[in-house]
């Protein structure tokens, strides 16, 4: 088994490798073909293979369907199969972090809660890979209170780095019904950036495809970075026969407004289960729980490997643009 998973590990490092060096050189092909076309001098560095770099543009064409990266190869079987997740929390975890993750199990359909206890990083996530499981969900707390959320992909990676913030839980919500298990709608709302639909990829695939008529509805919804995973309570909305409910909230986004600067006191909508009240309207009602996802590091490798995995992206907080800057928005 060890000698399999070093194997496919292998193979996966060498056809990333091998698409490094396949990109640097379209980069270099694309420098000789806009300095023909413009009629300016080719790049000095590469003159020397100017020629050569020439003439393999000629049988270069415009399509690039059925091309695949590591990031494809990293959810080959996202939509076949379906996700399955496991959850855990830092060590000597507190009761409200154990609630806070009996929550979360809630959310994942199918997934599973495991104690911490005394297990490594390295022994946990060799007996996920051992047992077919997908996805490695890490919280961390401060003094009782969630702040971290750790996203691994198994067996390869990524690993996503979140910082959790305005958390409410479903213990602290009154008066609130039962929870649907089936399988949730999805809608994230503003990743339209390169690395927003990295995230995006790395949060819908922990989720398997739904049914047609699952009343279900989840949302992630990007503001200035911060991402809201939604609810909404008690609200109607004019039912469209041409669009099912998620799309209906992607036409209307002023149904659901999110501050620009989230604060514990706002009451921000999240997680939502909706019904047909007739033919002419839906009903909204509070699910649970609430909180804002930050990402701040995105790493190539799974969880264990944090010293030698390369970094593919770092929020870096402390430059002089970074409060100006959005990065999962292309708006």
């Amino acid at each position: 088994m060890l000698r399999r998973e070093a194997r496919l590990r292998r193979e996966y490092l060498y056809r990333k490798a091998r698409e490094e060096s396949q990109r640097a050189a379209q980069e270099k092909k694309e420098k000789v073909r806009r300095a023909l076309e413009e009629n300016r001098l080719i790049p000095t560095e590469l003159r020397r293979e100017a020629l050569a770099l020439q003439g393999s543009l000629e049988f270069d064409d415009a399509g690039g369907e059925g091309v695949t990266n590591h990031m494809d190869d990293e959810y080959r079987w996202a939509g076949v199969e379906d996700p399955k997740v496991m959850i855990t929390t830092s060590r000597d975890p507190s009761s409200r972090l154990k609630m806070f993750a009996k929550e979360l199990k809630l959310v994942f359909p199918g997934a599973q809660r495991m104690n911490r206890g005394r297990h490594e990083v390295g022994a946990l996530v060799r007996a996920c890979k051992a047992n077919g499981v997908t996805d490695l969900l890490v919280v961390h707390e401060h003094r009782g209170t969630p702040v971290g959320f750790i996203v691994s992909h198994l067996p390869f990676g990524p690993t996503a780095y979140f910082t959790l913030c305005n958390v409410v839980m479903r213990h602290d919500i009154p008066d609130l019904g039962t929870v649907s298990e089936a399988k949730p709608h999805l809608i994230m709302h503003g990743f339209s950036s390169r690395l927003g639909k990295r995230v995006s990829d790395i949060l819908r695939y922990l989720f398997p495809v739904p049914k047609d008529d699952s009343h279900r509805v989840i949302t992630f919804a990007n503001q200035d970075d911060y991402i809201s995973f939604r609810w909404v309570q008690g609200l109607a909305l004019e039912w469209c026969p041409d669009f099912c409910v998620p799309l209906l909230f992607i036409v209307d986004p002023h149904l659901l407004p999110v501050s620009p600067h989230p604060c514990p006191a706002s009451p921000r909508p999240r997680h939502h289960v909706y019904r047909k009240t007739n033919h002419r309207s839906v009903e909204l009602t509070e699910v649970g729980p609430r909180f804002e996802l930050k990402l701040y590091m995105i790493r190539l490798g799974t969880l264990e490997q944090e010293a030698t995995a390369d970094v593919e992206w770092r929020w870096h907080p402390y430059t002089n643009t970074a409060r100006k800057r959005v990065f999962l928005s292309a708006e």
